[in-house]
């Protein structure tokens, strides 16, 4: 053979050497689909992710002109794409797609949302639909006589998307503070004590549990020492306080409604309010820690506790107590043994308000978010969404709240 490829020359020799390489190739073929063999797969070319998109905006509420929450690194929508139609899927993909919807409706558990007008808009509806809020705050201009029309319909909207239950929210203290004008208490706290705290809790919460209104933002269980919330205060004595508070909230929990203790670790000793300043309480440790008697005698058996807005130099001088873990983690679950719900106050207040706020509270211990606009709201999600993806914010956090959240809403 070498001889004759010496005589043709190189360059036909090659074609003839080429030629029988692309018979061989071909007859090797043939062979594998006839004897039944799988041919090959070829792995296929897995799309570029689209770029991050933000959560479409809805229509604003009340909200605070620092209180913006930039869009998030990533997006709900990228996890709803249909599937690349392609011969071989390997599990991996399988795997985050079957989680991801877990962790979406968990980071939406978190999200508590007031809305405008007498009705939820479409776009608040689709999200009760998707997982994408776990709460609903009413206050005063949502409240008419159709009222239980609006919270029927967010109801039915979680129910659609399989989705438990919403916890629905007002502020019902009493005295000045009554979401509800004409439903009980029809008295401050300052009026109460603890031999009749406990029928107006129970009251109470028959009036909302009639309209479906299943968390009460009450009762306030700071100690007043001059402080701004004159009133809403049951006294300036920490054993009078803790025995009125501690029995208006098992009054209310005995109608189905969850109370809520309020502002944790106190705002007794405040004139600032902190929905409308940056406050920092610059009472010593021993005079905190008299405070806390209402937290002590009766947290543990409470379903919520709202987390001041304001700092506290001597339990934690980096920064407000919604984003402190010493203060929610260390103090309220660890020294006085609460398993319940740790909710926000609002989040569009001055001193907490920023691009990282969500992020921040949720790191610090805090399960649901309490905001007043649903344009943020809706972008506190997807901040808290991308910050999971990104690692910032740990899963396991994220799961263990929205599981607290999910035990409260039957």
């Amino acid at each position: 053979m070498g001889s004759e490829l010496r005589r043709l020359g190189w360059l036909p020799a090659l074609l003839i050497v080429g030629a029988g390489v692309i018979a061989a190739l071909v007859s090797l073929q043939a062979l594998g689909s006839d004897s039944g063999a799988p041919p090959r797969q070829v792995s296929a070319v897995v799309p570029a992710p689209r770029p991050a998109q933000t959560e479409s905006a809805v229509p604003a509420g009340r909200a605070h002109p620092q209180a913006v929450e930039p869009p998030a690194g990533g997006s709900a929508a990228a996890d709803n794409q249909p599937a690349v139609n392609q011969p071989a899927v390997t599990a991996a993909p399988s795997r985050r797609r079957a989680n991801a919807p877990n962790v979406r409706k968990a980071v939406g558990r978190k999200i508590m949302t007031a809305f405008t007008g007498t009705y939820p808009s479409q776009a608040l509806l689709d999200r009760a639909r998707r997982g994408e809020i776990g709460g609903v705050i009413l206050f005063g201009p949502n409240i008419t006589a159709n009222v239980g029309q609006a919270i029927t319909a967010l109801q039915q909207a979680a129910r659609d998307g399989g989705n438990a239950p919403l916890l629905i929210a007002t502020d019902q203290e009493g005295g000045p503070v009554r979401r509800l004008s004409q439903a009980p208490p029809t008295v401050a706290a300052a009026q109460m004590t603890a031999a009749n705290a406990g029928s107006e809790g129970s009251a109470t919460g028959q009036a909302l549990a009639r309209l479906g209104i299943n968390v009460d933002l009450a009762p306030v269980a700071d100690v007043n020492h001059g402080s701004f919330l004159g009133s809403r205060s049951f006294g300036t004595d920490p054993a009078r306080v803790a025995a009125a508070a501690c029995q208006f909230a098992q009054g209310l929990q005995s109608t189905g409604v969850h109370a809520t203790l309020k502002h944790f670790p106190g705002l007794g000793r405040t004139t600032q309010n902190t929905d409308l300043h940056a406050v920092s309480v610059g009472a010593s440790a021993d005079a905190l820690t008299t405070d806390l008697a209402p937290y002590r005698r009766c947290a543990a058996q409470t379903s919520m506790v709202m987390l001041s807005n304001a700092t506290y130099p001597a339990f934690d001088p980096y920064g407000p107590a919604v984003f402190s873990k010493r203060i929610i983690n260390e103090l309220l679950r660890g020294q006085l043994g609460f398993r319940g719900v740790t909710i926000s106050d609002t989040l569009a207040a001055p001193g907490v308000a920023s691009s990282t706020t969500a992020v921040r509270a949720s790191q610090a211990g805090v399960d649901m978010l309490l905001y007043v606009d649903e344009q943020i709201s809706a972008r506190a999600y997807a901040n808290l969404l991308g910050a999971v993806r990104r690692g910032e914010l740990s899963k396991a956090t994220v799961l263990a709240s929205a599981k607290r959240i999910r035990a409260l809403a039957r």
